[in-house]
């Protein structure tokens, strides 16, 4: 068992140690940080981008059961189970729902059980969590993950959710997603963006509004473009569903010729130099990443009161909240007269750095210790 300083051994489970979603990123750049601190990191995985696992030793959890989503998980956390025998980790660390024997388990959503991002009626919402042999099986797995001596939510509103539905009150830590703000500075933005305007056709006067999500409805994109102000363009990336349907709703909304779908990106940087507000209309939002990379580039950000990055913006000083949407149109005015003035970036970006992955392992890893310092056990 390791000291108070000293080297941990940890084992880290995560079905996908890629890049490309908010919770596997989240989880690589927590592994890849404990790894520059010096620390054992054995992984855990079924799909991997092993230029990301470099230092680490990684073991691959056989693809069985496969058909399901909910026999999936299963699979994973009863093969995962038995290729963590006697390996005598100092901490072991999920990112899955399972009966993982883990002393911490990090929650990256809201619960199956709350079915806060059904968008069904009532009725409908009861049958789909609790009255189907795959939601009976996503409740178990769900429960056994909840049973994890410590549990990290990503943020305050998951937090909540959890003790909501589980009644759990003790040993639920928040500790959320952070960002590279040396990648995400407004010192890139302010380089680039006369050049990245001037090729996507946008004037220096001309004042951009920036949506990035690969959930339109989910992410609000529905609620956005009725409240985009006369003149100004927006510019949505992200793959998102139905783009007939929201180029049709654009144009009832006046919007001809001022709405940009770019689909995804792989780098998401030119798009923020090009913008004056960053905007995610949330209906459910487990955290929200855009919202943390756009204040780190010193913009001016709009986001729903119930997403779960709206616990680091003070609203109207370094961001802007809304709670309804009948609010919204005022808010994004609000928000683009407050980007002519570069005070509200300039707190933004402050409130990142006080956020970043370096800081976000940095609480990993002194709870790492703690669990450690109490444990006595080898599995």
């Amino acid at each position: 068992m390791a000291n108070g300083s000293g080297r941990l051994k940890i084992a880290i489970l995560i079905k996908s140690f890629v890049t490309s979603g908010g919770s596997q990123r989240y989880a690589v750049e927590v592994a890849r940080r404990l790894l520059e601190k010096g620390h054992s990191i054995d992984l855990y995985t079924r799909e991997v981008d092993e230029s990301l696992t470099v230092g680490m030793t990684l073991y691959r959890v056989p693809e069985k059961w496969m058909f399901s989503s909910a026999f999936a998980l299963y699979s994973f956390a009863a093969l995962a189970n038995r290729m963590l025998a006697s390996r005598g980790y100092d901490v072991i660390h999920t990112h899955e729902r399972g009966p993982i024997p883990a002393d911490i388990a990090t929650l990256h959503s809201f619960c199956f059980r709350g079915a806060g991002y059904l968008d069904f009626s009532l009725w409908k919402r009861i049958v789909q969590v609790y009255l189907t042999p795959r939601s009976w099986l996503h409740l178990w797995l769900e429960k056994k993950m909840m049973a994890a001596a410590n549990l990290v939510a990503v943020s305050d509103v998951i937090r909540e959710d959890t003790r909501r539905h589980y009644k759990r009150d003790d040993r639920i830590a928040v500790i959320t997603p952070g960002v590279d703000a040396d990648f995400f500075h407004p010192g890139w933005i302010r380089e680039n963006r006369e050049e990245i305007r001037s090729r996507a056709n946008i004037s220096s006067r001309e004042r951009v509004i920036l949506f990035v999500g690969t959930e339109f409805r989910r992410k609000g994109l529905d609620l956005l473009l009725p409240a985009i102000p006369d003149g100004v363009r927006l510019v949505v990336v992200g793959r998102g569903e139905n783009h007939e349907y929201y180029r049709e709703m654009a144009e009832k909304c006046g919007l001809a010729g001022r709405v940009d779908f770019t689909g995804l990106a792989t780098d998401v940087r030119p798009y923020y130099a090009m913008a004056d507000v960053v905007a995610l209309p949330t209906r459910s939002e487990a955290f929200g990443m855009t919202v943390l990379e756009a204040m780190a580039c010193g913009l001016v950000t709009v986001t729903h009161s119930g997403a779960g990055a709206s616990s680091l913006i003070e609203d109207g000083k370094n961001g802007f909240l809304f709670s309804e949407p009948s609010e919204l149109a005022g808010v994004i005015a609000r928000a683009l007269g407050a980007a002519e003035d570069s005070a509200t970036g300039t707190r933004a970006r402050r409130t990142a750095e006080e956020h970043t992955w370096q800081s976000c392992a940095d609480d990993y890893e002194a709870l790492y210790r703690e669990l450690a310092s109490q444990s006595n056990r080898n599995i």
